[in-house]
């Protein structure tokens, strides 16, 4: 009777354990994390990978880590050698190394204070150092100066943390943004280049212009001088068979008479031409008057 009393206090014991401890005995890890469990506050050097664990000491706690790739950006700015000061605008990737997890919960901490305590105040340390080897704040826009400071970031940091457990892949410059007055001063710039451009241009269309109204005026020069020969040439050709007509007239008397012939021929049809004057010592012999008709006078 003893023993099955103790039995069924055993059983009730056991239940009421599992009912308040069971979920100490496992552990479950999502993907991408890793945990870290501590015992009354002593840190263990074992780590909790992604899955189930079964079983776990009950009285540990755990702190889990996000190992996945992250993107921190940043904001700071940076003084050059003119003394002003530019705002840079970047973004960091990188990770958490599990195996260091144990080590970053000792001496730093969450995954916050990694950022906040090893991350943020490097990438501004090292921003401000470059800034020191650049000459005027305009010149972060230039592509080689922009290049330099990435590769300066990246060696800086991935020196300064991986000691500490921080795996840096990448350092993206997103912004630059300069002083007010230098803005200013460039936008102005801009505006003075973009005038000048427009004023080049006008002058090559006008330019553009003139070249083929000369074009013009030496074709229609070109033509005119060409319809001047033209005409000479007619006129030429003209005056020579005038003269060589006359020339040939001149030389041939039976060539005059047959014309005086023909001419009488023709006056001979008119009804009006009656009476007629005629030289006759003539050798040729043409009329010389035409009087009309008597009857009508």
């Amino acid at each position: 009777m003893a023993f099955k009393q103790f039995k069924i206090a055993f059983i009730v014991l056991a239940v009421l354990i599992l009912l308040l401890f069971g979920k100490r005995f496992f552990i479950s890890v999502e993907a991408g994390h890793v945990a870290v469990a501590t015992l009354f506050g002593e840190v263990k050097t074992e780590i909790y990978t992604e899955g189930l664990h079964i079983p776990v000491n009950p009285f540990y706690s755990f702190h889990i880590y996000d190992v996945r790739e992250k993107t921190h950006q940043e904001q700071a700015q940076v003084p050059t050698q003119d003394q002003l000061q530019t705002s840079v605008d970047v973004s960091i990737q990188f990770r958490l190394k599990g195996v260091s997890t144990p080590a970053i919960l000792k001496s730093t901490g969450t995954f916050d204070d990694v950022i906040r305590v090893h991350l943020v105040p490097k990438l501004r340390s090292i921003l401000r150092e470059q800034g020191k080897s650049i000459k005027r704040a305009e010149d972060f826009f230039l592509d080689e100066v922009q290049a330099t400071l990435e590769t300066s970031l990246l060696s800086g940091l991935k020196d300064y943390l991986e000691p500490k457990g921080v795996e840096v892949s990448a350092v993206l410059i997103r912004d630059i943004t300069l002083p007010k007055f230098i803005m200013i001063a460039i936008e102005k710039k801009k505006e003075r280049e973009q005038e000048v451009e427009k004023q080049k241009a006008e002058l090559e269309r006008f330019t553009t212009e003139q070249k083929q109204k000369v074009v013009a005026a030496e074709a229609e020069k070109t033509a005119a001088s060409m319809e001047a020969e033209k005409i000479k040439l007619l006129a030429d050709a003209e005056a020579y068979r005038i003269t060589a007509i006359n020339k040939a007239i001149s030389n041939n008397t039976s060539y005059i008479k047959l014309q005086a012939l023909e001419a009488l021929k023709a006056i001979s049809k008119d009804d009006n031409a009656k009476i007629y004057f005629l030289n006759g010592d003539s050798p040729n012999p043409l009329p010389l008057m035409n009087i009309g008709d008597v009857n009508k006078k």
